[in-house]
Formats: structure tokens, sequence, C-alpha cells
């Protein structure tokens, strides 16, 4: 074992230029940090510090603190379970499905059945304007409001003084059964209770649940854990993985949260992987097509970047990447597909410098099993021997 710990923290949608297949997927051009850096004059000495920047150009820099390079998708989709599940080492052909022009009136007269509840909404939407929107309607009508986020989800939203929050679990429940069919196979159902009074709610983000589908095959984590290994998932790791190969679920609702609890975490004795989500970048500024909001999102994790550094002990490993892309200068709300950086950084380091790109995301649950000495994946190769 070179490495007691490996934290590995998921830049959720935070690509570095568009893949060979771009095109395939409408999102020929797309580059995530490549077009903030342009509308936006980034500060992040930290992070340039460790490469973050040279992953975009692939650029030669012996000046710098970690190993850089880039990791290429080679699963079907370009959601946030197709990105960790071949992070883990799963290859994944079939995509989950998009409903971006709503949901089928079956699939809707199914959920109307099961819940004994009207559906109102089917929209696509981003952020909180379908409940100020619709959020009067729900409680005077006792209905559920189901929308998408343009990734492969279903959510669902209710005022709690209305539906209690447990009776709201119930439903999504009930929901992500009828979902699992490959009609409607979507890759999440999310229960997203709301506060407030009309033209004032709010999501209750600590109550939101999210309600994944099992892996298909085992990953990584469970490998770890079959070997007695820690897996400790930090903000919505746990729900992407349905809680398989996870012996430790800390909740946190936002960026600052994910950080401040890997903080903690980073100050205990455990031997195995610690994974962090930060899922703002997509959720609250990358859909929404927000750019001075995700920039600034980079910027914060800038200055947290140096606490990270310093909570690490000298056989431990920290390794920075991306599931996906999600543009804000893009079109449309939809997630891009694009390349994703990866930086590994280790106090005991003397040779860091960039490398050969990853063919697959896959490349980093390899190390990570090669580390441990657990069952390698399906896919992916290790380059823990090129770490020095």
């Amino acid at each position: 074992m070179k490495f007691k710990r490996i934290f590995l923290i998921v830049l959720d949608s935070l690509g570095v230029g568009e893949t060979a297949d771009a095109i395939n997927f409408s999102d020929n051009g797309a580059n995530t940090l490549g077009h903030i850096k342009e509308k936006y004059d980034l500060f992040i000495p930290n992070l340039k510090k460790i490469g973050f920047l040279d992953t975009l150009n692939m650029s030669e820099n012996d000046d710098v603190e970690a190993y850089y390079t880039i990791a290429k998708p080679i699963n079907a989709g370009k959601d946030t379970l197709n990105g960790h599940y071949e992070m883990m080492g799963i290859k994944n052909d079939i995509p989950f499905k998009t409903f971006n022009n709503g949901f089928t009136f079956d699939l809707l007269s199914n959920i109307e059945s099961v819940t004994g509840r009207r559906v109102i909404g089917n929209k696509c939407c981003n952020d909180s304007s379908i409940i100020n929107e619709l959020g009067e309607r729900q409680m005077n009508y006792g209905s559920l409001i189901i929308y998408t986020s343009a990734d492969s989800d279903l959510q669902v939203a209710a005022h709690e003084d209305c539906i209690p929050i447990s009776t709201l679990y119930q439903y999504c429940e009930k929901i992500r059964a009828i979902t699992l069919e490959e009609d409607w196979r979507v890759g999440r159902v999310i229960a997203r209770p709301f506060t407030g009074i009309p033209g004032k709610f709010k999501f209750i983000n600590s109550a939101r649940k999210d309600y994944a589908v099992k892996p298909p095959k085992k990953t990584i984590l469970d490998s770890l854990v079959e070997n007695n290994y820690n897996v400790i998932a930090i903000g919505k790791v746990n729900d992407i993985f349905d809680g398989q190969g996870i012996n430790k679920n800390i909740k946190a609702s936002n960026n600052t949260e994910v950080v401040n609890k890997l903080l903690d975490i980073m100050d205990k004795k455990f031997t195995g992987l610690c994974i962090a989500n930060l899922s703002d970048f997509d959720s609250l500024y990358g859909h929404s097509r927000d750019v001075e909001g995700y920039a600034k999102a980079i910027e914060e994790l800038d200055v947290e970047i140096p606490m990270i550094l310093n909570r690490l002990e000298v056989d431990d490993l920290l390794i920075i990447t991306a599931d996906h892309g999600n543009d804000p200068t893009f079109p449309g709300n939809d997630h891009t597909r694009e390349n994703v950086p990866v930086i590994i950084y280790s106090r005991n380091f003397k040779n860091t410098s960039r490398l050969k790109a990853f063919e697959t995301f896959a490349n980093i649950g390899a190390t990570i099993a090669d580390n441990f000495d657990v069952e390698q994946p399906e896919i992916g190769e290790s380059i823990l021997d090129d770490l020095n």
C-alpha cells in the first residue's frame, strides 16, 4: 500500500474542453473552464500551482506541485451517474433517458395512479422558479410538481405543510419503482420539499433526497468495502451509488458544507477512500448558465485548497477531477460532453509533471484499486507506478 488514505474530490461539471465525440452530443466547442476563464478574470493562484489551468491545453509546465492531465469519457452518457460510474470502473453503453420536453402522458398517469395525487408542472427547470410559479397551486390542490433539470432525473416538489416530507419520500419510492422500466429509464428520482409563503417559497435543501439506480456492476467501492477498507461519501456521492459500496455517508447541502465536512474527515484516522462531490458548480451555476456565479465558486474553492493540502498526511493522496461538463456559455441547460481535469497531489511527490491523457475516467478507479491491492475494474489502467 503506497497511500493509506486517498481523497477524491469531484468538481461536478467542471469540464476542460470538448471530447473527440462531442459532435455526436451537439456539444462541439464546449469548454466549461475555458469559456469561464475567457469571460471572467479568474484569480485562482492555488489551483494554478497544482496544474489546474494547464489541463485546458495540456501545456507542459515543470513549475507545478502536482501531477496533472485530462481524462476522456467512454460511457454513453454525459451525466453524473455515468461520470461517477466510469470513475469507479463501470462501462455503461446505454445512456439514461432525458426528458427535456417533459415526461410522457403514460408515465404521468402512472405517477398519479401510484401516488393518488394530481400532477402539475411537467417541464424542464434548473432553479427554484418552478416552485414560485406553481407552489401556491400545488398547495391549493394537494398536487405534486413534477419536473426535470435536463439531466436524467425526475424531481418531485411539494410544500411541507401540504404533503409531509416523509410522505413525499414514500411517493418518490413508488415513482422510483415505476421509472426502472426501460421506457422511462431515469437516472434519479429526487424529492424536493419546499417551504415558505407565496412569492417567498424556497427549497429545503437539507431534506432533499435522491433515489438513484443501483450500479449495474461491481465497482471499486464494492471491492474496497469487501476488503474491509473505509469508503466515506460526502455530499451526494451516497445517492449517486444508491449507498452501494459505501460504509459511511456524510450529508452536506452545498460546496462550503462539503469542504468543511471533508476537512473534518481529514483530521480522522482511517484507511481507505473518501469521495466528496462539489455539486454547486453544476446545480446552481452550470444548468442556470450563470458564468459569474460559476467563476466565483471556483475562486471560493481556490481559497480552500491550501487548507485541504495542509490537512494531508505524508502517506495521503489527493485526486481532484470532474464527472462531465456543463458549459455556462452554451445554449440550453444540458450537460456538455467534455474531458475532465485530473490533478494528483501528495506531499511525498518529487517529480510532479504532466501525465499522458487518460483514455477513460476509469484510470482513477484503477489507480485506487491498485493502491489498496483490490480487484481491478474491467476498464481503466492504474498509473500508480508513475507517481513518485
